[in-house]
């Protein structure tokens, strides 16, 4: 997650729930292949996967090298090379990627390996599992030639040393106002596609959320939570407070509603209004957005807080950032 100004919103569980947002119109793609990510800094993930799709590579391929971008990309702090650390300055990183014909390789916690959304691939075409964490993921990374790297960098080692310097060891959430989803916290990339076949694809890499305690998960690497796609479907991701999208398994209730025939825009705000319905003033301070695709082409995005953003690169690789409505605004 690159850090981002605060949006406090002191407003209670009741004034959330009366929101009543429009749901933005649904962009229909022309024909041929789509690809939609998180975040502005998504445009240049979107690129290398339309760059791919061109050079005739899959659309597994396609967004697998998209969200290798940001991965290396050390001026990212919310992802791969130069993420910030847990609170023991350990850099830990979480992936998961899916096709619609039912293939899924994640990772949780690796450490000294860059590419963590290769790696999940690897898991996913080499093992019969689909996540491997912690010590085995390493192992298994570097057994399969991954190269081992530091992936702490110095800038996000000083920022981690002067955190230590103000905080306790207790949630970040409860330090200086440092609410999660705001200013010291981490946005994951999410990347969909969808071919001009109809076939569909999903990754999400992530370094998690800002001096996390050792050994958490968030969202990202879990099928269903951070990702989902489903043939004939579409596809769905999230950014934002992981532990709220786990805690409605927000990624599969988006791509469900839309096999029922919700638009991708309105199975978005439909997932935010039950986070909000379930958690109330409990997320009034947090922001959780959820990107979609159909696989026709229609994208949708929604979030709880404003501040969203999404790229979108049609099949002629012109992208365009979009923001996201939200329900406080």
């Amino acid at each position: 997650m690159t850090i981002r100004p605060s949006r406090r919103a002191v407003i209670g569980s009741a004034g959330l729930l009366s929101a009543t947002a429009a749901a933005p119109a649904i962009a229909k793609s022309p024909s041929g292949p789509v690809i939609v990510s998180t975040w502005d800094f998504g445009a240049a993930a979107n690129a290398a996967a339309h760059a791919k799709l061109v050079a005739g590579g899959s659309i597994l391929d396609a967004v697998e090298a998209g969200a290798r971008v940001p991965e290396a990309d050390p001026d990212n702090h919310s992802v791969g090379l130069g993420g910030y650390p847990d609170r023991d300055g350990h850099v830990t990183l979480d992936a998961v990627i899916m096709d619609d014909a039912g293939g899924v390789g994640a990772v949780a916690a690796l450490e000294d390996v860059v590419h963590a959304i290769s790696v999940a691939r690897a898991v996913m075409e080499k093992t019969p599992h689909t996540m491997l964490v912690g010590e085995g993921a390493t192992r298994f990374a570097l057994a399969n030639g991954f190269p081992k790297e530091n992936v702490l960098t110095p800038a996000t080692e000083a920022a981690w040393r002067e955190w230590l310097g103000t905080a306790h060891y207790q949630p970040v959430a409860n330090i200086e106002n440092r609410t999660p989803g705001g200013a010291w916290n981490h946005d994951t990339i999410g990347i969909l596609g969808v071919d001009a076949a109809g076939r569909l694809a999903g990754a999400c890499t992530t370094s998690g959320m800002a001096f996390k305690m050792r050994g958490r998960v968030g969202d990202s690497p879990q099928v269903g939570c951070g990702l989902y796609v489903e043939a004939g479907v579409g596809a769905a991701t999230s950014s934002g407070v992981g532990e709220e999208v786990i805690r409605i398994a927000g990624s599969a209730r988006i791509v469900a509603s839309m096999g029922a025939g919700m638009a991708p825009a309105d199975a978005c705000r439909e997932a935010v209004l039950h986070i909000v319905k379930l958690r109330g003033a409990a997320v009034r301070d947090e922001q959780v957005g959820f990107l979609a695709l159909g696989h026709d082409g229609a994208v949708g995005a929604f979030a709880l807080m404003p501040g969203f953003t999404y790229a979108v690169t049609d099949a002629d690789g012109r992208t365009e950032i979009r923001k996201s409505l939200s329900l406080q605004g």
